[in-house]
């Protein structure tokens, strides 16, 4: 069979969101009508700011660090070029779950260490404080991890963005005399950035899912308020149902409006 064209697939009715639409209802009106799925629902909706601001704050990282380190990737320093490869292959093949524990019990009490130890003689006179792990966040330790873990990814995406610029654009901005910075600002990223959007966002969508595993850390996030519920009332059917159906909200939610901003994007760049 021969695949859709792009005008058929345009007309395509999202039957999927509807479907997936009368399915959020139906548990919206079994949450509504059932005191024991409404209770569980309140407990786990507390978590609801914790996972989306982790999300958030790790993204933001995450975004700036992979874009720093995909610039470093592409410039014209060999040594540049080398740690920034070396930067991306040992992040990725590290799981984000064992990246949390080593910054949470390895990355943050060395870097207390640190500090106390260079600060040491104004520490002594009084000019700065000491610290103690205990005073870096789990939080704090969860974010940095996050955006480190995700940042090598998302220097890939910025590299093949600016790569997938032509040449002889670039060429001719050098021509008009731009400078380096101008023609990145002008040229490469405008058009590198239909092209870097897709997949940022669904590494976005991803982070949000993956900011359950700060759960691990006692963070407060839905995944750990589901987990404290579900121990202490045994009601595991009940709890992870429902901590499956918020995260369903959220990933679908932010899947479908970051797909509208894709389009309104092509839109306005013609690509």
């Amino acid at each position: 069979m021969a695949p859709a064209s792009r005008g058929e697939r345009k007309a395509d009715f999202p039957w999927w969101a509807v479907a997936f639409g009368v399915m959020m209802a139906a548990i919206a009106v079994i949450i509504a009508v059932n005191d024991l799925y409404g209770q569980v629902f309140l407990v786990v909706s507390k978590g609801i700011g914790i996972t989306i601001g982790v999300a958030l704050s790790a993204f933001v990282l995450a975004t700036l660090l992979g874009l720093a380190i995909a610039l470093a990737g592409l410039s014209g320093s060999l040594w540049l070029r080398q740690m920034a490869r070396f930067y991306v292959e040992t992040i990725r093949g590290i799981p984000i779950l064992v990246l949390l524990f080593y910054v949470a019990f390895v990355g943050a009490p060395a870097l207390v260490a640190g500090y106390n130890l260079a600060a040491a003689s104004l520490i002594e006179m009084g000019l700065f404080p000491s610290l103690l792990v205990r005073d870096f966040s789990l939080m704090g330790r969860a974010i940095i991890a996050l955006s480190i873990g995700y940042s090598a990814f998302i220097a890939e995406i910025f590299r093949a963005g600016f790569q997938s610029v032509d040449e002889g654009q670039i060429d001719a901005a050098k021509a008009l005399g731009l400078s380096r910075f101008q023609r990145f600002r002008l040229v490469v990223f405008p058009q590198a950035l239909t092209v870097i959007f897709p997949p940022l966002s669904n590494d976005f969508v991803s982070m949000v899912k993956d900011s359950s595993l700060v759960s691990v850390l006692g963070v407060s996030d839905i995944t750990q308020m589901a987990k404290v519920y579900a121990s202490g009332s045994f009601r595991f059917f009940e709890t992870y149902s429902i901590l499956a159906y918020v995260y369903l909200i959220l990933t679908i939610g932010l899947s479908m409006i970051l797909r509208r901003v894709e389009q309104r994007l092509r839109t306005v760049t013609g690509r």
